[in-house]
């Protein structure tokens, strides 16, 4: 018996990328359940963010942007943003009644019949005319391979995993990664640490001043010309430079923030430069960024030779049916909301120039 279930469009992801879109559908006469459906991976709602260590306070959070229709009002700066923003996203579902199923894990989307998507998940198998991907980043950190790694006694970790300063204390931390989070990482662990060392490969650029429109317009125009190439996304962050704050600025003053160049390999009780300069370490935490977690899309061959997928706006260039938010130029929290209102309404595009043969 064919259990396979019909639907106009399929939202893979519910974090600030996700929402939008079916807020979106919601709002232009998309019924949950009946013409579209949104699933999750996660646990709860939250996205990314329910993952985040509890040391990262709501008040330490840049730029989180509200999703559209429904403002986060009288936050506590001082609470975690993890509960935070897991609290407003599910307030948010339930306001608009965006009915996300979870935890269903989404495994292959593939060419189904008459046009149609096949959506491979934990929960069956789902047809759709379109599919709005909004998957984010958080499950797939990058972690760079270095010679001699896996004979380091100590113990490595990635940001995805990091928890909180205080299990650092009395150690001997490597904090590897020029972004915000390999400097938060850094000022967080030093006080608890008994030694901290920062290395990079790019030397850190420090950004005086407010970040205003026009700056974020020129960062995200770096990032778009990259999908529309065909290239991995870098992050809208490693075009605009580290904000330089109060904690930065005292962080470079206290040699907190004392970078060196990346070392060329890994010892069993540290790291070593090619010129014999050495570091011993109990702990290498790599704060190195995470990739675009793609995997389900493989069997719709959508990646370019240079490593990405070519995107105009939302859509992928290889398939109109696919539109990736939350990638790329809208892979922000503002950048979210916009490019789950253009994705929505380019799928409406789509679904009505097809409707008349549909018909015939």
């Amino acid at each position: 018996m064919d259990s396979t279930r019909e639907v106009e469009v399929v939202v893979v992801g519910a974090g600030q990328a996700g929402l939008s879109g079916a807020y979106h559908l919601r709002r232009t006469g998309f019924e949950p359940d009946r013409d579209f459906v949104v699933l999750d991976h996660s646990p709860g709602p939250g996205g990314a963010w329910q993952f985040r260590w509890r040391s990262l306070t709501y008040g330490k959070v840049h730029g989180m942007h509200a999703l559209p229709g429904m403002e986060l009002t009288d936050a506590d700066p001082a609470r975690p943003s993890s509960e935070v923003i897991a609290e407003y996203f599910a307030a948010y579902e339930r306001a608009f009644d965006l009915r996300v199923r979870r935890p269903v894990d989404v495994r292959a989307v593939r060419e189904g019949t008459a046009g149609r998507l096949l959506v491979e998940t934990s929960d069956g198998v789902w047809s759709t005319r379109a599919l709005i991907n909004a998957t984010g980043t958080w499950d797939r950190p990058f972690w760079p391979r270095y010679p001699g790694q896996e004979s380091f006694r100590g113990r490595q970790l990635h940001t995805a995993r990091y928890a909180g300063p205080e299990e650092f204390a009395g150690q001997r931390v490597i904090v590897v990664g020029g972004g915000a989070s390999g400097t938060q990482h850094l000022l967080e662990i030093a006080p608890y640490a008994a030694a901290t060392t920062w290395v990079t490969r790019r030397r850190p650029v420090f950004r005086e001043g407010p970040f205003d429109e026009n700056l974020g317009r020129a960062a995200v125009a770096l990032v778009e010309e990259r999908v529309r190439q065909g290239l991995p996304p870098r992050s809208v962050v490693s075009v605009t430079g580290l904000p330089l704050n109060d904690a930065v600025r005292q962080g470079l003053k206290d040699g907190v923030l004392d970078r060196r160049p990346m070392f060329d390999r890994i010892t069993p009780d540290g790291v070593e430069w090619k010129d014999g300069r050495r570091v011993t370490a109990d702990v290498i935490l790599w704060a190195t960024g995470f990739r675009a977690a793609l995997g389900h899309l493989a069997p719709l061959g959508l990646r370019e030779p240079g490593g990405g997928i070519r995107v105009e706006g939302t859509r992928a260039v290889g398939d109109p049916r696919v539109h990736l938010v939350g990638y790329g130029p809208s892979a922000s929290t503002i950048g979210a909301n916009r490019a789950g209102r253009a994705a929505v309404r380019d799928i409406r595009r789509l679904l009505a120039a097809e409707e008349p043969a549909a018909a015939a």
